[in-house]
């Protein structure tokens, strides 16, 4: 049976779209570590961390939003488990745009010279150091790149 237009839209009007739970933890961590970052930018796709003199962008996703952790959910694509939705051909449309706009802002990026790093926020939640050191590893890298 499907959901009330009027109590998705609240739920959906909860949603936040930065200073998450993961977004928190992580830069937490980040700083805890001496990393230092800027988290407002007018960089395309609007990452949540950026790391302006490494030239390293971090996105904290969301595994359903961005097309991922259908596998755990035990589905066969992330197409297949809209199957059962009220409204599956547009959840297949806006899940698909979000991953071709992710690919898209990936190569606009890396064209400008930014390292991005694409973090799941069920993996910052399950193991924040891990996040971290894939965000350090990169910005180190970078920084010693630029440093050349």
């Amino acid at each position: 049976m499907p959901r009330d237009a009027a109590i998705t839209s609240r739920i959906m009007a909860a949603v936040r779209s930065r200073d998450t739970q993961p977004e928190l933890m992580l830069r937490r961590e980040l700083h805890r570590r001496g990393l230092r970052y800027r988290l407002r930018s007018d960089l395309i796709g609007r990452p949540d961390i950026i790391f302006p003199r490494a030239r390293v962008a971090v996105f904290v996703d969301g595994a359903f939003w961005h097309g991922y952790g259908w596998q755990e959910r035990g589905f066969d694509s992330w197409q297949s488990q809209f199957d059962n939705h009220a409204n599956p051909e547009k959840w297949r449309a806006k899940i698909g745009r979000n991953i071709e706009r992710d690919a898209e802002v990936n190569v606009a990026l890396a064209s400008r010279g930014w390292h991005v790093c694409r973090i799941l926020e069920s993996a910052v939640r399950s193991d924040v150091i891990q996040a971290a050191d894939e965000v350090e590893a990169a910005v180190r890298m970078s920084t010693q790149h630029t440093a050349r």
